[in-house]
């Protein structure tokens, strides 16, 4: 079933409330009369409450306000932040190098807006001790407090240890200074390169001499396409 307004003569109603293009309440008219006006304003008659009684149309130019509302929806989809949670898995006894890189992948994911479930996976005897997980665990959560907090408390789940952390940023402001600084190194790019086309001081002196000079530039815009991987170390 469409979901569009009907228009002009799809509409199949004796009368309607009539709005003027500038939002103004003209009254209940007849359709033909509506269609009448819609036509000597080159505008479409648009049904806009189709339910009311009598159906409620506007006169509007309705390919524009098509292309419009396509652009609003664009732009809110753009802006739209959704809720991700990352998933990290680490041993108890995980050795210093290890911790480091996964540690940075959790750094990465909170400062992308994301939450992040840590995972303490036991083993064999290691089940009989879950205090090594649970400071594993509160030494994490310090390192990154500047990032994140401690949204989940760690608990046992059979062999696993799993404890849940915030962001402090936002999702909607971590995108919005990840465009931000894309937007900058853009723009630092495009100044280096205007820095090397620059003409040297010596061919300054030469343009001098010329009676008349016909300056020409190109700006060449090249655009980066940033791919962000969520890549994850492998589970010992």
């Amino acid at each position: 079933m469409s979901t569009e307004p009907r228009i002009n003569d799809r509409i199949r109603v004796p009368e309607v409330r009539l709005v003027g293009p500038s939002g103004e309440q003209v009254g209940i008219v007849p359709l033909a009369k509506a269609l009448e006006l819609a036509q000597e304003y080159d505008l479409d008659l648009v049904e806009v409450a189709a339910t009311a009684r009598p159906p409620v149309c506007k006169l509007m130019d309705y390919g524009k306000f098509k292309y419009e509302s396509a652009m609003k929806a664009r732009e809110a989809r753009k802006n739209q932040a959704h809720t991700v949670i990352k998933e990290m898995k680490l041993r108890p006894k995980i050795d210093p190098h290890d911790y480091d890189t996964k540690k940075g992948h959790v750094v990465r994911f909170l400062k992308q807006g994301d939450k992040v479930k840590i995972t303490i996976m036991f083993r064999g005897r290691e089940q009989s001790r879950p205090e090594l997980g649970f400071r594993l665990l509160q030494r994490l959560a310090d390192d990154v407090q500047e990032l994140g907090f401690v949204e989940s408390s760690p608990k046992q789940d059979g062999r696993n240890m799993i404890m849940v952390l915030g962001p402090h940023k936002k999702k909607t402001e971590a995108m919005a200074e990840a465009r931000e600084a894309a937007a900058a190194r853009k723009a630092e790019r495009q100044g280096r390169t205007a820095t090397a086309e620059a003409p040297e001081a010596d061919e300054v002196d030469e343009v001098d001499e010329v009676d008349e000079v016909v300056e020409t530039s190109e700006v060449v815009e090249t655009s980066e396409v940033e791919q962000s991987a969520d890549a994850q170390a492998p589970a010992e």
